[in-house]
């Protein structure tokens, strides 16, 4: 069986056809399996439903990102336009206004203390004690709350400025 005969080529020992057959059994297998996951809509709805997903999270996260960013810039205009007027009506204000302006203020300080100390005693101490647990917890998370507080401006001045368009 395996002598040349002219230009033919031998022909194959079982050995050798039995791994042709091995070898065209596993590329079937691998074409079924890609055919089978072509046809299967339900598995590439999935993953399609996943990258869009995952897409809508980092555009979320970068959204979130320019917004604090915003925010962060908003806040130093809006600080440093305060430091202006303040230093304008400063300078522009006579002396006594100032000096009237001082002594009202001091006024004003007193009273709000007397008016905390009246209220602290008065208050009964349950609501006293919920008070300063609600204090002592904003005070552990400042940065979440001003972080909340600088998001939800940023969003209520897109909202504004979306009415005006």
């Amino acid at each position: 069986m395996n002598t040349p005969q002219g230009d033919k080529q031998p022909s194959p020992t079982p050995e050798e056809l039995r791994k042709q057959v091995e070898h065209t059994r596993d590329e079937l297998g691998q074409t079924v399996e890609a055919l089978a996951g072509k046809a299967d809509v339900k598995a590439q709805a999935k993953e399609k439903a996943a990258k869009l997903q995952e897409q809508a999270t980092e555009k979320a996260a970068k959204l979130q990102e320019q917004a604090t960013e915003k925010a962060a810039q908003v806040t130093d205009q809006l600080r440093d336009k305060a430091a202006h007027a303040g230093r304008l009506v400063k300078d522009n204000t006579p002396d006594p206004l100032l000096d009237k302006a001082a002594h009202a203020a001091a006024q004003v300080r007193d009273t709000a203390a007397r008016a905390g100390h009246l209220a602290a005693e008065k208050t009964p101490d349950p609501v006293r004690e919920k008070a300063d647990r609600a204090a002592t917890l904003a005070r552990a998370n400042r940065t979440p709350l001003i972080a909340a507080a600088a998001a939800v401006v940023v969003l209520l001045l897109l909202r504004r400025s979306r009415r005006r368009r």
